[in-house]
């Protein structure tokens, strides 16, 4: 769970707390994160299994949060009603948010979604569209994984193959905040090196391939049975 700094008078937290107001009625912050921690894991593996959208608009981002967050809050799917900052980065006022997503889809959509690139123009655009997504961050919190289940897919989409799982944290943390800052050095190595077009499968892979799909069909039809003759001899 993020640590905003915000208004607490309109956090959507329980009174003298910092944790926000849930469909469980958990008031403490510990309980409340394990169990946000187990539901979106899940909920992010069946959505990479079967997205639910691939329009790439601001309602596609905003059908990810819900998916990711509606088991625990109201508002999951919607954007902030207050505004909100993280380790002395600003985001994007609350009451700007849908303009700017405006900007920033119609960007996406003129670029085709970024179908068609080559690498290097590829992450040029996408270390873009990282960095004015972050700056967005439209909900009250979450931001992060929707952000980046959203950028998994477009990549994918794209022809490309990315797994936050793989970048180091911490680099990824630094190289946001120095981003927040005009600076985006940190962020065109970390996706330049983690970007990649999808292995192609050699002859040597189809043929293990197959040589696994017949045992495994050997295993599904079991043993072939044995005769009462065969069985006395």
């Amino acid at each position: 769970m993020a640590q905003y700094s915000l208004d607490p008078i309109s956090s959507n937290c329980y009174p003298d707390s910092t944790v926000l107001i849930n469909k469980f009625g958990i008031t403490d912050e510990s309980s409340l994160l394990d169990l946000e921690i187990a539901i979106t894991q899940e909920a992010i593996a069946r959505w990479e299994k079967t997205p639910l959208s691939s329009s790439f608009n601001f309602n596609h981002y905003k059908a990810i949060h819900k998916h990711l967050f509606d088991e625990l809050y109201d508002w999951a799917g919607h954007t902030r009603d207050v505004n909100i900052s993280k380790k002395g980065t600003r985001f994007c006022p609350y009451d700007e948010i849908e303009a700017h997503a405006g900007r920033i889809f119609s960007r996406l959509r003129a670029t085709n979604v970024l179908v068609g690139l080559k690498k290097n123009a590829f992450v040029s655009e996408f270390v873009e569209l990282y960095m004015v997504t972050n700056y967005l961050h439209p909900f009250r919190e979450g931001n992060g994984r929707t952000q980046r289940l959203f950028l998994s897919q477009l990549a994918r989409y794209a022809g490309y193959s990315l797994n936050f799982a793989d970048i180091d944290t911490d680099n990824l943390m630094v190289a946001t905040i120095q981003s927040a800052h005009g600076v985006r050095d940190g962020l065109n190595h970390i996706f330049k090196r983690s970007i990649n077009t999808p292995k192609k499968p050699s002859l040597l892979d189809d043929l293990q391939m197959n040589i696994e799909l017949v045992e495994q069909n050997k295993l599904k039809q079991g043993a072939p049975k044995r005769s009462k003759r065969d069985m006395e001899l």
